[in-house]
């Protein structure tokens, strides 16, 4: 296998966000984190103190969204909605930026906005995680095409602090032409631009539309370190079956003897 189990599963961040979440979903989601080993839950700010006590002992951290789904949310409030989640013992926070702001061209709001939380996070011994919600950036704004304005806000994010620039939340949805909505979440341009646009200090997560284990390897082949993804067990059990057949080739192959002799 190209990659271990472990630098693998220590690339999700498992998805516990949907809105009708119940508790005991809740509780069952920690429990397949903790059994793949997963780097972390990122979940609801009102969950996080029951997932640390669920977690604790796990390897697995807890994580919060703020300002979740739009970013709407008035600047303090996101700063006191991420001292509460550190309290409860939250160590990622994966902020919104407020969109309407940044495709205005309010770029001193928006930095103001994305420093605000990353000094409470950082405060508190929390990295922090700022998402763009690629799928409204495709025509740009502010006079900037696409692809400048996700440059512009991957330097915007580094200089207030950010710990990793992110694609999506996974709620994106643009309405089509048909009336109907849809996303497409982590594209292997976008991964590609984000991580040529920040310094090596700062990471890159994919959200949205990763959900299988091929797409997991890509978005590390493209300089992911983080894949925010509810479909974890499928990806780590097929990772579990590739690897069984693997040793099995290759003991087969020791039986045979061909080992050495080329081609493989």
């Amino acid at each position: 296998m190209k990659y271990s189990y472990d630098q693998l599963a220590k690339m999700i961040d498992h998805s516990l966000l949907h809105p009708t979440m119940t508790d005991q979903e809740l509780e069952d989601g920690c429990k397949l984190a903790a059994k793949y080993g997963v780097a972390s839950v990122c979940i609801k700010p009102y969950a996080v103190k029951r997932a640390v006590e669920l977690l604790r002992g796990s390897g697995v951290k807890v994580g919060a969204v703020i300002g979740f789904p739009h970013g709407n949310s008035c600047t303090e409030s996101k700063r006191y909605e991420t001292e509460l989640a550190c309290r409860d013992g939250a160590a990622e926070i994966d902020m919104v930026i407020n969109l309407g702001k940044a495709l205005s061209g309010d770029w001193a709001y928006v930095e103001r906005d994305i420093k605000t939380v990353c000094d409470e996070a950082h405060k508190h011994g929390a990295k922090v995680k700022v998402i763009f919600e690629n799928d409204y950036l495709a025509q740009g704004g502010a006079g900037l095409s696409g692809d400048d304005f996700k440059r512009k806000l991957c330097q915007i994010s580094e200089r207030a602090g950010a710990d990793w620039v992110k694609t999506s939340t996974g709620y994106g949805f643009v309405k089509g032409a048909d009336g109907k909505y849809s996303y497409q979440g982590a594209t292997e341009h976008d991964l590609a631009l984000m991580r040529a646009s920040c310094s090596p200090k700062v990471q890159v997560k994919a959200a949205g539309g990763v959900r299988d284990l091929d797409g997991l390897i890509l978005v590390r082949d493209l300089g992911g370190t983080r894949c925010g993804a509810t479909a974890t067990a499928a990806m780590l059990d097929e990772y579990r079956r590739r690897e069984a057949a693997e040793k099995s080739g290759r003991a087969g192959a020791q039986e045979s003897g061909t080992i050495g002799m080329g081609g493989y």
